[in-house]
């Protein structure tokens, strides 16, 4: 039974990233031919990229077991025959997508990373977790016109905490309004404290969170102003479950007394925001491009070096929807060197082996991608 699971699951592998060269062929066949005056040099490179995806599908199988030991997933047989068919499918995606970032269709890449054995769906229940009924904040931040700087990083000034991991719990708009919220805080008092994700996720039903299950910035600003403060990081750490409130005033770390939302798809609105307030809980639309955003690692082997070793870049994805399902934070903002684009830098909590170092640049002045201005907000210390 075994060794027929086994070899179902090879044959699972190979057969998609058969489906996988034939799609990438045909990429570039076709733009071969619409690009008919291409040089004798241009087409020997495309040959060159071409020969040497053939040589990564049959590595693929090697990368797979180096993703599960660098992990430590352990999957019974039956599963691992379904997580080894779901990685191969997304190795292909990665591949493909990566190919046509090299053609010029695409300014950010993918690479594998330890999110490559899940589905889109099974990665959106697990990692995101923005939702609910949004209801309007007492005070509404709107475009003043001002004469801002070029570009803005918080980091360099003392208000952005590490990047934290959410783990599999949709807490990501407890980590949002957290970091929203230190960075406020810090720039009142000068002092950066780390601030209790699971304090949000333990107490804030009341005001309309759901815990693991998804909640909003705006309502874990309200339990703060309702409660009278937050607990810090250290005396109310983060678990990745839910478990009973245990806020205790005594291990008070910050308090805050109401909050502001930014005009709803007002980009000029949101980078006053961020260039005069500081850090800033937005709701993103986090695609399948977020599940394999960029990570960065280095081994011995130059092939899974290659697959897991890729420059982000700018995420500038003209499809990207605007259903809400993601929190995170606006640290800053600027302008790509390379390529010119400009972007948020946007901070994640899906671990610093995630995007670049567990940030994300995203698209900005680019028709609100991503729904990025729509339920902007901040707090008031």
């Amino acid at each position: 039974m075994r060794c027929k699971q086994l070899t179902f699951s090879v044959f699972s592998i190979l057969s998609s990233l058969f489906k996988m060269f034939v799609k990438s062929a045909a990429i570039l066949a076709l733009f071969c031919v619409v690009n008919a005056s291409l040089t004798f040099e241009d087409h020997f490179e495309l040959f060159q990229v071409f020969a040497s995806l053939f040589l990564k599908i049959f590595k693929c199988l090697k990368l797979i077991k180096f993703v599960q030991q660098k992990y430590n997933k352990r999957y019974t047989p039956v599963e691992k025959v379904y997580r080894q068919k779901v990685f191969a499918e997304n190795v292909e995606k990665v591949i493909r997508h990566n190919i046509e970032a090299d053609l010029g269709l695409h300014s950010h890449r993918l690479a594998v990373n330890k999110f490559a054995d899940l589905t889109s769906e099974e990665f959106s229940r697990l990692y995101k977790g923005y939702g609910g009924v949004k209801k309007p904040a007492p005070h509404v931040h709107r475009a003043q016109d001002i004469r801002l700087p070029n570009s803005v990083d918080w980091r360099e000034k003392g208000l952005v905490t590490e990047v934290k991991n959410q783990e599999q719990c949709g807490s990501c708009w407890a980590f949002s309004a957290v970091a929203s919220l230190e960075g406020q805080h810090a720039k009142k008092t000068g002092n950066l404290v780390s601030l209790s994700e699971q304090n949000l996720v333990d107490c804030s039903r009341p005001e309309g969170n759901q815990g693991c299950n998804g909640g909003l910035m705006d309502q874990a600003f309200d339990y703060v102003k309702q409660n009278g403060g937050i607990d810090t990081e250290q005396s109310y750490p983060y678990e990745g479950h839910d478990d009973k409130c245990r806020y205790d005033p005594r291990n008070r770390g910050a308090t805050l007394k109401s909050y502001v939302d930014i005009e709803s798809g007002n980009e000029q609105a949101l980078q006053e925001a961020t260039a005069t307030v500081g850090p800033i809980s937005v709701a993103i639309d986090a695609g399948f491009d977020f599940q394999l955003y960029r990570y960065k690692f280095v081994f011995n082997s130059h092939f899974i070096t290659e697959m897991l070793s890729f420059s982000g870049g700018v995420y500038d994805n003209p499809h990207c929807g605007q259903s809400l399902d993601h929190g995170v934070t606006v640290v800053g903002y600027g302008t790509d060197e390379e390529s010119g684009k400009q972007y948020y830098l946007v901070k994640n909590s899906w671990g610093e082996d995630w995007g670049e170092q567990g940030y994300i640049r995203m698209s900005r002045n680019a028709n609100d991608q991503c729904g990025i201005a729509l339920q902007a907000s901040y707090p008031i210390v």
